[in-house]
């Protein structure tokens, strides 16, 4: 089997990364590098581990957030389906069984919000865990003067976490935001589809998605 691993050490697929984030900082992005992918990787581990799925899907969400945003290469505009085939081509060189690809490819595909649908475990761990990596860390421009809505909501993020009550069968993401910075109405704005989203990926795992925003419940 193909392995995380494998996949994260590999040089051609460090240079993608690297490359369709340097594209993205050109359009003033923010950060979509190694940072991101490591965290979205991590945090699908984690959420498939809370919800007790098996190894072999663990480390198919593991490849598949590593990999899941090297479509921005190509172009931003519908990159979860160009990543998809990349992805598809660079697993079937390095080995990978048929099944595994359509798993790893599915989920990438269908990462994104508007076309995004989460027809998977493997898919709706990945879409959650892309959509809660929301801090300030992520923004590039350090001039506040000159935040566009998607630099202040992120940067407006002083803390944050995804935890899973397998009790309550919740999935809740905390976020603790500087509302001198950035409003909660910024936040719904540009992310409610995300949040719509991450809504059936959670369904699709058995469960409910909840949002809190400085202690407030709003999902």
């Amino acid at each position: 089997m193909v392995s995380y691993e494998d996949i994260k050490h590999d040089p051609s697929i460090s240079t993608y990364i690297k490359k369709a984030d340097e594209a993205l900082s050109c359009l003033g992005y923010t950060e979509h590098g190694f940072a991101h992918v490591g965290t979205v990787s991590r945090t699908a581990e984690f959420i498939l581990k809370a919800v007790r799925a098996s190894a072999h899907e663990i480390e198919l969400a593991k490849i598949a957030g590593h990999l899941h945003d090297i479509g921005n290469l190509v172009n931003r505009s519908e990159h979860s389906q160009s990543g998809a085939v990349m992805a598809f081509r660079i697993l079937l060189a390095k080995g990978m069984c048929a099944e595994d690809v359509a798993t790893v490819v599915s989920a990438i595909g269908n990462h994104d919000e508007g076309t995004g649908v989460p027809v998977d475990s493997v898919s709706a761990a990945l879409i959650l865990a892309d959509k809660s990596d929301v801090r300030r860390s992520r923004v590039r421009n350090r001039d506040v003067t000159t935040f566009d809505i998607h630099d202040r909501v992120n940067y407006s993020v002083t803390d944050y976490s995804l935890t899973v009550d397998r009790e309550n069968s919740e999935i809740t993401l905390r976020l603790e935001i500087d509302t001198e910075i950035s409003s909660i109405m910024d936040y719904f704005e540009i992310f409610l589809e995300r949040m719509l989203l991450c809504r059936k990926a959670a369904d699709k795992l058995g469960l409910r998605f909840r949002l809190k925003i400085n202690g407030q419940l709003l999902i």
